[in-house]
C-alpha cells in the first residue's frame, strides 16, 4: 500500500522527475507512447524540461514514499520559442504531469493550487497551459478558473487570470 501524498516545491534535483512528468503528460492516451530519446529529439518538447530551473522557472512536485508521481511547473517562453499554450511573453506556461496510477486522487488538483499559489506569490497576472481535445484534464483546468483562448492545432490553449493583492 502507498504511503500519504506530500509536496514540496521543485528544484534543480527534480529534472529527472520534470521529464518523467512531461512524458506522462504526452503520453496520457497510452498509445504509441513517447521515450525520452523522442522527447529529446523534439526541440518543441525538450524546450520545456531543458536547462532546469531557469531564473523564472517556478513548480511543485507530488511525493509518495520517497518518490515524485506527479510534477507542476511553469516556464516563461519567448515569442521567438513559443510553447504549446503560448498566450504572452509575460505570462508563464503551466505544464503537468501525474503517473498514470495516481491520476483521480487529487493529485493534479493539489499540484495546480500549489502552482496557482506560486504564481500569484510571483505577482504573474496569469496562467497559460495547452490540453489536447479530449484529455480530461480540461475539465480540472476549468474547474481552476481556466478558460478557452485559441487553439493550437488538436490542442486549446487556456489562460487563468491570477488575483493578485498587489493589483
Amino acid at each position: 500500500m502507498a504511503g500519504a501524498v506530500s509536496f514540496r516545491q521543485a528544484t534543480a534535483e527534480d529534472f529527472y522527475a520534470l521529464t518523467s512528468a512531461l512524458l506522462d503528460a504526452v503520453n496520457w492516451r497510452g498509445t504509441a507512447p513517447l521515450d525520452r530519446e523522442r522527447l529529446w529529439a523534439d526541440p518543441q518538447l525538450a524546450h520545456y524540461v531543458a536547462g532546469w530551473p531557469r531564473p523564472t522557472d517556478f513548480g511543485t512536485v507530488a511525493v509518495v514514499d520517497g518518490k515524485s508521481v506527479g510534477v507542476a511547473w511553469c516556464r516563461i517562453f519567448p515569442v521567438e520559442d513559443p510553447g504549446y499554450g503560448f498566450v504572452a511573453a509575460d505570462i508563464p506556461e503551466l505544464s503537468m504531469g501525474v503517473r498514470s496510477d495516481h491520476r483521480g486522487r487529487g493529485v493534479g488538483s493539489a499540484l495546480l493550487k500549489a502552482l496557482i499559489a506560486q504564481a500569484q506569490a510571483r505577482a504573474y497576472r496569469a496562467l497559460s497551459l495547452s490540453v489536447e481535445d479530449g484529455n480530461r484534464a480540461r475539465q480540472l483546468y476549468h474547474r481552476f478558473g481556466f478558460t478557452v483562448v485559441g487553439r493550437n492545432g488538436n490542442s486549446e490553449i487556456m489562460c487563468c487570470h491570477i488575483t493578485n493583492s498587489a493589483q
